[in-house]
């Protein structure tokens, strides 16, 4: 169990020592982010701009103007909802190169409750032309996230957890922007994940091996672009898909992935995430059970999609 904010930090650290035009700026937060040991190491690219999330992004919208490369930095609720205009008139639409990094993304930011747990931003987010989401499963693929971005021209979103997660992959695994990434092979069922529900499916895939089922693990660590190539195989060669993220099932993944293979190979499938509800005040683990984000809840659901694909056969 490790923290994504670490390993964020860190990554906004080495590339900053590599690249000058890389410069940071928050909104308050940093401290949280890890973003603030940048501000020690490169005072003169760092710039705090107090509880102020709309003009955070106005001013790395400037900054990217000139040339510079701006991660901006704060809580997830306040750097897609509470931001979206801006990011949508002042960076997506100008095509600015700037990079929205936020933590304290879905449930898991616990006790501070519904008013700051954002279950709604990827689908804010993917649904803005010119960007690129970004989920990563854990602190060595954040830090991945953190190099690719600063790569590629282009405004990038990415999340991540408050919450410490389950290490899956390592800093030598392959990243590429647009890629999903076959965790597990299997034949029978395919289990789509992204942030921190990726670590649960490849759980569940344990417990449905004990089964004599086969499931197909994807971490879909971009969410747009989308990997329609591997999604599709997927549906053909497993023939049903479940997949589980950590945020509303209205707009997230689930659905994205539904449209995609819609037009070229629907199968059954089924989605594990939050309901059209808001969340509340609990411990992050507390809040995952209650809302139906577990490795048994995604159990249940492989059952139930390969029952369902067996009565349309």
């Amino acid at each position: 169990m490790e923290s994504q904010r670490t390993y964020f930090g860190r990554a906004l650290m080495e590339l900053g020592r590599r690249n000058p035009s890389v410069v940071v700026v928050g909104a308050d937060t940093t401290e949280s982010l890890k973003s603030i040991e940048f501000g020690k190491a490169f005072p003169d690219r760092f710039f705090q701009l107090g509880i102020a999330e709309p003009n955070m992004i106005s001013v790395a919208a400037g900054l990217a103007a000139a040339g510079k490369i701006p991660f901006a930095t704060t809580y997830s609720v306040f750097g897609s909802a509470h931001t979206y205009n801006i990011i949508r008139q002042n960076v997506a639409y100008t095509n600015l190169n700037v990079k929205v990094f936020c933590s304290h993304a879905g449930l898991t930011v616990g006790p501070d409750g519904a008013t700051h747990q954002i279950n709604e931003d990827l689908g804010l987010m993917r649904g803005i032309p010119r960007m690129t989401v970004l989920v990563p499963a854990d602190g060595p693929e954040t830090g991945k996230c953190v190099a690719a971005a600063a790569a590629m021209k282009g405004p990038v979103y990415c999340r991540f957890s408050r919450t410490n997660v389950p290490t899956i992959t390592s800093m030598e695994d392959e990243f590429v922007i647009g890629k999903a990434r076959v965790l597990r092979d299997g034949s029978d069922i395919a289990l789509i994940g992204c942030g921190l529900m990726v670590a649960r499916c490849l759980e569940a895939a344990e417990a449905l091996k004990r089964a004599g089922i086969k499931a197909r693990v994807i971490n879909l660590s971009t969410v747009k672009p989308l990997d329609v190539a591997t999604i599709d195989r997927a549906a053909r060669e497993t023939g049903g898909i479940v997949t589980a993220e950590e945020h509303t099932v209205v707009h997230g993944i689930g659905g994205a992935i539904a449209t995609a293979i819609a037009a070229n190979h629907p199968v059954p499938m089924a989605y594990i995430g939050v309901q059209d509800v808001f969340g509340e005040s609990g411990e992050a683990d507390e809040l995952l059970h209650k809302y139906g984000l577990t490795t048994e809840n995604i159990v249940d659901a492989a059952h139930g999609v390969m029952k369902r694909r067996a009565r349309s056969e």
